[in-house]
Formats: structure tokens, C-alpha cells, sequence
């Protein structure tokens, strides 16, 4: 159980977040062009991390710190500091100052201090709370950090889920936490351009430290190394080891203008976090923060994208001509109608065409059973005589009146994932067009903010969640195919699809051209999806010579290279090893940066 007994203070390295949010997510933009990638994750980590903390260990008090600029006190001790580090990349600059609204949105304090870097501010509060008698937790994967660690200070690896006390610190390093600054003074790092001693690593530098005790006894008495490179480096470097301590050393007594007494964590204020996640466009997380925080549903407006819920549900089971000729005028008048397919494979160009579904409505479709054969467990001898199969429209005469609907030029189709569906009815001769895809047009819209499948698409958009397949056709040794499937419990599966599918494009299509995708929606994407479905159907017709020639010129080619490879090393070894690559590499011809993993 977590100690409550006293203060408890989480103090997040938000520039940390930053940078792993921004390299762990593809570009994605807002409405307005601006980029929001790193806003997205770091929002998405800040959450997660509360909401953890509120159901384990919430602290009573709580900060994320920020860098500034780059140029601190410490470009004053060593010009070159940190001056290899290039400059933020273009699209990440905009995303700064709304990282900081995220903050706040969130009803949390945002620190940061001209002259001083996130660190050193982490530091001075740290100290501060240390001073009351405060447990601290750092909330980084900063080894900078490590030198505050000790029996009240622990530092925390959100994405690792990983705690770091000092046993972890003697673990990546080889000394104590109080030992890491001059560890860091020995072995350098060649990140924020700290020079170091030439020739020490961090192995090194412990054993070293370990042996003589401090930096200044190792420098006093570098003498006695044995190891002449490493004494002379020492002698000679020895005012560098000590302006690389300054440079590691975090301060711990900044100046700071917020008192460690108002950093006290509240929850966030509900109207300021939903706007901020309304105008980012950050609709799933806007959802995850609606389910966890009480009383936000209260003042929170219905979104903008979300149909109003249709409680009733009118699914029909289309059995006679004359019920289908219905539908299909409905489709006529709608202009409009969604479809879904049922086969009885997930391989479109394998599966059976079982039914069609129509809709045109919200809570209002059909499905049309066109090859159902009855119950039955996929496997066993097929023993059903026709009469016994489930009453059914004539699978050629229902196809023939579709055939006009599904072709016509004047009704637009909309599917989900209709590449699939495509390539089914191409096989009955029927080629769907025009269409929308619901899929495609979530893809364009939000490519890399959630995915585009139907089930997440209507837990997102309509709070609905589907019938799972798996309730339709079992699972294991009682899976059945669709074709077996009781009319009653196919109809509530695929007309539900067609229903949603029919009621997502109803949300997404107006998007396209408020958000400015229209284009690339209907010039790139769509078009795309019936020309997949022929290459699919059709085959791709290729010059097995030209090809043959290809693969032999590459053999020639490899066959050079490794030769030259063999010549460059000095002897031969097998290239495609990956460890006999790195022994090479990173052992006899000691390049940097390899280290052996588990």
C-alpha cells in the first residue's frame, strides 16, 4: 500500500514527454493545417498518468516542468555545451506552446525558467521537498536525474512502467547515486556535447571511482594508473574532468517564483479540458477523459461529429421479390443507400457471396439472404435437402434487381471497407459504382489518430458497439460459416452493419471539405479502392525473363560486395550473422555505438 503519511510530490519531466511523443507518433494535423502529433501523445501520456495515479498512488501534489531556451548558465561555464544539438524539427516548434494549454487544460501547473533547464528546476524542487520531509517522485527516463535519487526520491519510467531507486542507479551505472556526478565528469556525454576525460566510459569511470573513492582523490592520484593512456588522459585532462562536473551538476536552488506549496494536484476544471480537446480534434482521448473524470458529461456538449442516438432499431429480413423491389425504391428516392456484403471467408477472392444488406436510414435496413443453406457445424457431412433450406429469394432473380441499383450512376453506394465488396459482386457481375468509403474517408480525415475498422469507427462516432462476429458464428470447434447461419440472428448481425456504416458516412462525408481532405479523399483514396479490387481480381501480368535478369544481375551484384566487404575486414565471415556482423563491427574495427543486449 502506497505511504500516505506524508507529502507526496510528482514532479514530470514534460520535455521528455515531448520528444517521445513526437517520435513515437506519424505527422497528424488539426482542421487548420497546424501539426498536433506531439500534442496528441504527450496529451495521451499526461492522461494515462493521472489516470494511474488516481487509482494506485495519486500524490497530493504535482508539476510538469519544461525547458526554455537553450542557452543557460551553463553555456557561460563551457561555450560549446550542448552545441551539437540541432534544432527542433519545423513541424515540433508550433507544438510547443499548445503542449503548455494541454498543461493547463489539464488544471496542472506548467514550470519553466529562462536561464535554467527542466532539470534544475526538477532538482530545486526535489530538494525543497526533500528538506520538509516529502517523498518525491521524478517522472523521467533521464540518467541526468539519477544524481537525485536516494531513499525518499525514486525517479519513474512512465512508458516502461519502471521505478528507479538507488539499487536501479548502482545497476545502469556502477556507483551510487551521490557517486553519478562524477561519473558523468569522467565519462563525458557526447548528447549535450560534456567533454569528459578522452578514452573513460562509464564502465571506467566506475571502477575508478570505486577504487579511489571521489574525483578529486582519482585526479590527485592518477599517477599510480597503471594503464598509460588512462594516466596520462587523467594528468592532462584533469581541469576538463572538473568543468564537466559543473556542466552535470544539477542546481538545486533556482530561484523559482511558485511556491512548492501551490503545486498542490487538483482535478482539471471540466469545460477548459473539453474545449482544448474539442479544438485539437482529439475526439477519442475527449472520450477516454469523459469515462474517467465525474461530472464532465454534465457540461459536456454533444460532439459536434456524433449523430443523435437512435434507440429503435427497424431491421427487416428480405424473403420475396416484392419486399426487395420495396428497398430497392427506397434506395431510388434516397439517392443514397450504404451496403454491406455477407460471404463466408474473410479471402474475398475465395469467399461465397451468403447476402446483401441495404440501408438508407439511422436504425432502419435490411438484409437479403441469397445462399443461406441452413444450421449446421462447418466440417460435418451437409445432409440439408433443398427444401429444408430457410426461406430465401432466388439467389440469380435477387442479384438481377440489384444489379441496376448497385450499378447506377445517380445513387451513390457507400461501404465500409468496399474494396472487399467490390471484388465479391465483381464476381457476380456486378460492378459497384459510384461509392463512398466510410473507411477511406476516416483515413483521410484521422489517419493517424485511431484505426479506421467499423467497430472502433462506431464506438467512437455513434457510442455503439457492434455485434461481434464471433457471437454469429461461434468460435473453435462450433464456428459455422455464414451461410449456416439462423436468418433471425444474420439479419440483426449484417443489417446492423449496413445500418452503421450508412450512418458513418452521414458523420464523415461533410468533414471531408470543413477539414479540407475532400480532394485527397476523392482524387487519391477513393479512386484506389476499385482499382486494388481489379489488380486483386485480375492478377498482375509480369516478364518472368526481365524479372530472372533482374535476380541474377542482384546476385552478381551481392556477390561483389561481400567480396569487397570480405577484403575490407581482413578475412571472411558470414554477412547475413548478425552477430558475427556486430562482433566485426563493433569489436575489431571498434565503432561506436554497439552494445550487447539480452
Amino acid at each position: 500500500m502506497p505511504d500516505t503519511s506524508k507529502p507526496h510530490i510528482y514532479l514530470i519531466d514534460g520535455s521528455g514527454f515531448i520528444f517521445r511523443a513526437y517520435h513515437g507518433l506519424p505527422p497528424m494535423t488539426r482542421a487548420d493545417g497546424t501539426p498536433v502529433n506531439a500534442v496528441f501523445g504527450f496529451s495521451n501520456m499526461l492522461f494515462k498518468l493521472l489516470q494511474d495515479l488516481d487509482m494506485s498512488d495519486r500524490p497530493t501534489h504535482l508539476a510538469v516542468i519544461f525547458d526554455t531556451k537553450r542557452q543557460t548558465f551553463r553555456n557561460d561555464i563551457y561555450a560549446d555545451y550542448k552545441a551539437h544539438r540541432p534544432p527542433a524539427p519545423e513541424d515540433l516548434v508550433p507544438q510547443f506552446p499548445i503542449i503548455r494549454e494541454a498543461v493547463k487544460a489539464f488544471g496542472l501547473p506548467s514550470l519553466e525558467m529562462d536561464g535554467f533547464e527542466a532539470d534544475d528546476l526538477i532538482a530545486t524542487y526535489a530538494t525543497q521537498a526533500r528538506e520538509k520531509d516529502w517523498k518525491v517522485t521524478i517522472v523521467s527516463s533521464d540518467k541526468d536525474l539519477m544524481q537525485l535519487v536516494d531513499s525518499d526520491t525514486v525517479m519513474f519510467d512512465s512508458m516502461k512502467n519502471k521505478r528507479i531507486g538507488p539499487d536501479g542507479v548502482m545497476e545502469k551505472f556502477g556507483v551510487a547515486p551521490d557517486k553519478v556526478i562524477e561519473l558523468q565528469a569522467l565519462a563525458g556525454d557526447s548528447a549535450d556535447n560534456v567533454p569528459g576525460v578522452p578514452g573513460i566510459g562509464v564502465k571506467t569511470a566506475a571502477l575508478l571511482l570505486n577504487e579511489y573513492g571521489d574525483l578529486e582523490t582519482l585526479l590527485a592520484r592518477a599517477g599510480e594508473i597503471k594503464q598509460n593512456k588512462r594516466r596520462e588522459n587523467l594528468i592532462e585532462f584533469a581541469d576538463l574532468a572538473r568543468v564537466s562536473r559543473q556542466l552535470v551538476t544539477l542546481d538545486c536552488a533556482v530561484p523559482v517564483s511558485v511556491g512548492l506549496e501551490e503545486l498542490t494536484l487538483k482535478d482539471p476544471e471540466g469545460s477548459d479540458l473539453l474545449q482544448f480537446m474539442e479544438t485539437q480534434g482529439f475526439r477519442s482521448l475527449r472520450n477516454k477523459v469523459l469515462s474517467h473524470y465525474d461530472g464532465l458529461d454534465d457540461i459536456a456538449d454533444e460532439p459536434a461529429d456524433k449523430e443523435t442516438k437512435v434507440e429503435t432499431r427497424d431491421y427487416e429480413c428480405v424473403t420475396t421479390m416484392e419486399a426487395l423491389k420495396r428497398w430497392i425504391d427506397i434506395a431510388y428516392k434516397a439517392g443514397t443507400v450504404a451496403v454491406d456484403t455477407e460471404t463466408t471467408s474473410l479471402n474475398a477472392m475465395a469467399a461465397k457471396l451468403v447476402g446483401i444488406s441495404l440501408s438508407v436510414e439511422a436504425g432502419n435496413a435490411c438484409y437479403i439472404p441469397l445462399d443461406h443453406v441452413g444450421e449446421g457445424i462447418e466440417g460435418e457431412l451437409d445432409l440439408l435437402a433443398a427444401d429444408t433450406r430457410p426461406e430465401q429469394i432466388d439467389k440469380k432473380a435477387a442479384l438481377a434487381a440489384l444489379k441496376p441499383l448497385l450499378e447506377d450512376a445517380s445513387i451513390m453506394k457507400v461501404g465500409q471497407n468496399i474494396k472487399y465488396d467490390f471484388l465479391i459482386l465483381i464476381k457476380e457481375g456486378i460492378e459497384i459504382g459510384p461509392y463512398d468509403d466510410t473507411m477511406l474517408m476516416s483515413y483521410a480525415l484521422d489517419s493517424g489518430k485511431h484505426g479506421h475498422g467499423m467497430d472502433e469507427l462506431s464506438g467512437l462516432h455513434l457510442d455503439i458497439a457492434p455485434v461481434p462476429i464471433k457471437e454469429v458464428i461461434g468460435s473453435g470447434k462450433s464456428k459455422i460459416t455464414f451461410d449456416k447461419v439462423p436468418l433471425d440472428k444474420a439479419t440483426d448481425y449484417a443489417a446492423e452493419d449496413a445500418d452503421i456504416t450508412g450512418r458513418l458516412g452521414r458523420i464523415l462525408k461533410p468533414r471531408l471539405a470543413a477539414e479540407q481532405v475532400r480532394t485527397v479523399y476523392e482524387t487519391l483514396e477513393r479512386p484506389l479502392a476499385s482499382v486494388l479490387a481489379c489488380m486483386e481480381q485480375r492478377g498482375i501480368k509480369v516478364d518472368g525473363s526481365a524479372l530472372n535478369k533482374l535476380s541474377n544481375d542482384f546476385a552478381t551484384e551481392l556477390a561483389r560486395l561481400e567480396e569487397e566487404i570480405h577484403t575490407l575486414v581482413g578475412h571472411p565471415f558470414n554477412i547475413n550473422s548478425p552477430k558475427q556482423l556486430g562482433e566485426i563491427l563493433f569489436e575489431e574495427m571498434a565503432l561506436e555505438g554497439g552494445k550487447k543486449s539480452k
